[in-house]
């Protein structure tokens, strides 16, 4: 097995690569697609994320390769937007999913987390007295702001955000954009959550869901790169509406430089500045037994009360 400290860094891997209707193998080291237009290369070492879509099917020796290579492989549906099931991420350290959860944990401490997400989509605003509430209420308003804007700028008609999970075609052009376009985003915000070790469901705004940690940070981008994206490809119309809005998001998504962005931005709201160095020993798949708390890599102790400790 590769060493996984050996690999790229996550903010220098391509984003993401959606596949369906074919068979992803492996030829010597390498990964192939074969499809009816026949083979085409993947690349491994420096992908972040592997979507397959209908019609895929996959060897134990391709995903094999994938996980070596520290590559995020998630079965999705139709057009890359439901997601069914994902793989492992890189690290096998505990301590960021530690720290998440007894920030999440604490009313105060999870009201400062989402004041900070919340601060980055209001600079200049001073949001650290609002409520959960009033800060919903800014978001919805910059939100539909923010479509509105678009709406005008493209000239494509906005109705309002509307789609069925059972019929894709019966959304319009522009709410099939979006829904593609943040599916891209979700899946890249999903591979950096998993592939850093913070849990993908414990979020700070969404709760209750498995991927609401994805939402909260997916949601510190989407006026700045998939609302833009979706009205502009829903201007053009053409054939392939869909996969076009996909490439485009790659390319958008490296011209923003997201990859370099996602990591240092979780670790800012969660107020983590000094997690930002990589530590290669928690990336080897090492054995660990019980410890006592003394010991590097056990759990820190029991969680106090507010006020104790």
């Amino acid at each position: 097995m590769r060493r996984l400290h050996d690999l790229p860094r996550f903010s220098d891997r391509w984003s993401h690569l959606y596949l369906e209707h074919g068979k992803l193998d492996c030829t010597a080291s390498a990964l192939v697609f074969r499809d009816a237009d026949g083979e085409t290369p993947v690349p491994i070492d420096q992908l972040a994320l592997l979507k397959l879509g209908p019609g895929t099917s996959v060897t134990h020796a391709a995903m094999r390769i994938l996980a070596d290579n520290a590559c995020m492989v998630a079965w999705v549906g139709e057009q890359g937007v439901r997601l069914y099931a994902h793989s492992t991420g890189a690290t096998f350290s505990a301590r960021r999913l530690i720290n998440q959860a007894m920030l999440v944990s604490r009313e105060e401490t999870r009201m400062q987390v989402a004041r900070r997400m919340y601060a980055k989509r209001f600079p200049g605003q001073d949001v650290s007295a609002k409520t959960m509430e009033q800060l919903r209420g800014m978001e919805g308003y910059r939100v539909r702001v923010c479509y509105e804007e678009w709406s005008r700028k493209t000239g494509v008609p906005w109705d309002g955000r509307t789609y069925d999970q059972d019929d894709w075609f019966k959304a319009n052009a522009v709410n099939r954009c979006l829904s593609a376009a943040n599916a891209c985003l979700y899946g890249l915000c999903h591979a950096a959550i998993v592939g850093a070790g913070y849990s993908a469901g414990l979020g700070f705004i969404h709760v209750g869901k498995m991927l609401s940690f994805v939402y909260d940070i997916a949601d510190l981008y989407k006026s700045e790169l998939t609302v833009p994206m979706a009205f502009t490809m829903a201007a053009k119309d053409g054939p392939g509406l869909e996969r076009e809005t996909r490439l485009a998001c790659r390319v958008a998504f490296h011209q923003a430089k997201l990859m370099r962005r996602i990591l240092p931005d979780i670790a800012e709201v969660l107020d983590a500045a000094d997690d930002l160095g990589e530590n290669p020993d928690e990336l080897e798949g090492k054995a660990v037994s019980l410890a006592d708390g003394n010991q590097a890599g056990s759990f820190p102790g029991p969680l106090q009360p507010e006020g104790e400790g």
